[in-house]
């Protein structure tokens, strides 16, 4: 599988409310106050076990004056080359945020974008869609 996402469909509902739904059951079960990459390795083997295909830390790739640069930007998980996920666990939501999951946006190919805050008491109060 591509580290960037491929294609040109949006994503349905379906894939995005599964994704959303397996983040809510994360959050249930530890609610807020810990590190990203907790929340972010246990939606990963939620997603995997519920049969999504991701890539994790996925590298996207950087064009500049013509030229492919490797700068390491990445994206925190993509699932199914479809839907870019990026955890958080912030006090809030800034929008240098949603700056970078627009630019992860352009730069992937993707349509669709989740920002998830699990540092929120709900964590449909911390979360944000993008689309293309």
């Amino acid at each position: 599988m591509s580290d960037i996402c491929v294609t040109d469909a949006p994503p349905d509902a379906a894939l995005t409310g599964r994704i959303i739904g397996l983040a809510i059951r994360v959050h249930r079960h530890f609610g807020p106050g810990l590190l990203e990459s907790v929340y972010e390795t246990c939606l990963c083997h939620e997603l995997v076990r519920d049969g999504l295909a991701i890539v994790r830390q996925a590298v996207l790739p950087l064009m500049y004056d013509g030229v492919r640069l490797d700068s390491g930007l990445r994206a925190g998980v993509i699932v199914e080359q479809a839907v870019i996920l990026e955890v958080k666990a912030v006090e809030e939501i800034v929008p240098l945020h949603e700056s970078q999951m627009l630019t992860y946006l352009r730069l992937s190919g993707c349509r669709v974008g989740l920002l998830l805050n699990f540092n929120s008491i709900m964590l449909k109060d911390g979360l944000r869609r993008f689309v293309r």
